[in-house]
């Protein structure tokens, strides 16, 4: 036997081949950690946010209990199941079963892709929003699905614009819809663009998920981070409880990216389903971070109707960096698009780089957003990494900052904005 006889099995399997290796995570962070470049990349605060965070770790570590050490209940530690519950049944105004209509999983991405795994079957079809998180697509893939991409797309070329000003046509959306379709992916507030979709656009999509009985896996993690739109829950709408699970993170709504739990609220026939996927995968998330994170629920839910509870400071604390953030674009000739929601800004680069063009082996974005994390030091994620192949067109002029950052950060960032002289 030769020496190489085991290399006939260091290729992808048939469902991960056509994902590969390359993930814009890992190669973007990885550039700016080489350059030492200010990041404004990747999505998370550099400083304490949430300021009993670490009170909370404390106060569960010198408890001492040996049961934190140990496995908790596969969907989740009763404790924050019963938080969770508590909290989105009064977002909701219904009641929620904390011991079938939760699933505490691995961060978003394991609900994300417990739903996906546990809904779809081979050559089912799911319907994506365009720009959308990057995984929402490997995912569906690798569960055998065919993905059919609605982009929204921006309605006015001014200097500045706002999330609200993109949208997507409404013949295409309602077009995407067949006897195929089992499920729709949305996000919102969005990421990367920070659109908060309307009542009258959730409405839309849920009267064609009830004339079409199609699943949605609506992705909120940016739920309590809006600036300029109220955020509604498309499960709260006539007929969709029952059709909808809802996407919810630690990470974003204590600021904790760090925590990697995430949770999916939603009917028990559709939890069921989606917890057998994590049965069989994860099982259960560690124990400690889970008591942990339903002691920072607890607290928030005593003031939910409050400004200081963290759901709401959290837009107060961020509106301010965002505006800031608008301006430095403005000034360095960027076109900033004002986000309604999240902490993320995506900024028009035509006039900046205009020297920078799409080829067969990378777009345009791409390009610059090397160009800055090399040359000027400043780290930025390219915005076609949120679109298919087939309408990367759209969003090639387009790079995303995150602006949930210390003010030095921010400062930092500035002073690079200002001498932004494209060679």
């Amino acid at each position: 036997m030769s020496d190489d006889s085991a290399s006939k099995h260091y290729d992808f399997n048939k469902k991960y081949s056509p994902i590969g290796d390359k993930n814009v995570w890992v190669e973007f962070t990885a550039l700016a950690r080489d350059y030492k470049a200010v990041n404004l990349g990747q999505g998370f605060p550099d400083y304490d946010s949430v300021k009993y965070l670490n009170e909370k770790v404390l106060e569960c570590a010198k408890e001492s209990s040996n049961i934190f050490h140990q496995y908790t209940r596969s969907p989740g530690h009763l404790r924050l199941a019963t938080a969770i519950a508590s909290c989105y049944g009064k977002l909701t105004g219904r009641e929620i079963n904390p011991l079938n209509e939760v699933l505490v999983t691995s961060g978003a991405y394991g609900s994300l892709f417990n739903a996906i795994s546990s809904f779809m079957s081979e050559n089912d079809e799911i319907i994506i929003i365009e720009p959308f998180f990057d995984c929402y697509a490997p995912m569906s893939v690798i569960a055998g699905g065919k993905c059919v991409f609605v982009p929204l797309k921006p309605k006015s070329d001014k200097d500045v614009t706002t999330s609200a000003d993109w949208s997507w046509d409404t013949n295409e959306l309602e077009s995407a819809f067949n006897s195929k379709t089992k499920l729709i992916l949305i996000n919102t507030p969005n990421n990367p663009l920070g659109k908060i979709y309307t009542r009258e656009e959730l409405q839309q999509i849920a009267d064609l998920c009830i004339k079409h009985n199609t699943l949605c896996i609506s992705d909120e993690v940016y739920e309590h981070i809006t600036y300029d739109r109220e955020h509604i829950r498309i499960s709260t709408l006539p007929g969709m409880w029952e059709r909808t699970i809802t996407v919810g993170s630690a990470g974003k709504a204590f600021s904790s990216t760090g925590a990697k739990l995430g949770w999916t609220v939603g009917p028990k026939e559709l939890i069921r389903l989606c917890q057998s996927v994590h049965n069989n995968s994860i099982y259960c998330c560690p124990t400690f971070i889970q008591e942990v994170i339903a002691r920072c629920f607890e607290l928030e839910l005593s003031r939910l109707d409050k400004d200081e509870c963290y759901f709401r400071s959290i837009s107060a604390e961020l509106k301010p960096k965002r505006d800031r953030l608008a301006k430095l674009l403005i000034d360095a000739g960027l076109k900033p698009v004002i986000p309604e929601g999240g902490y993320f800004m995506l900024a028009d680069i035509s006039k900046v780089a205009p020297n920078f063009h799409s080829d067969q082996t990378e777009c345009k974005d791409s390009k610059f957003v090397k160009y800055l994390i090399k040359e000027k030091g400043l780290a930025t994620i390219p915005n076609t990494a949120f679109y298919s192949d087939e309408h990367k067109i759209i969003g090639e002029n387009f790079i995303r900052f995150c602006f949930f950052k210390d003010e030095k950060t921010l400062e930092k960032a500035a002073e690079i904005l200002k001498n932004l002289h494209i060679d």
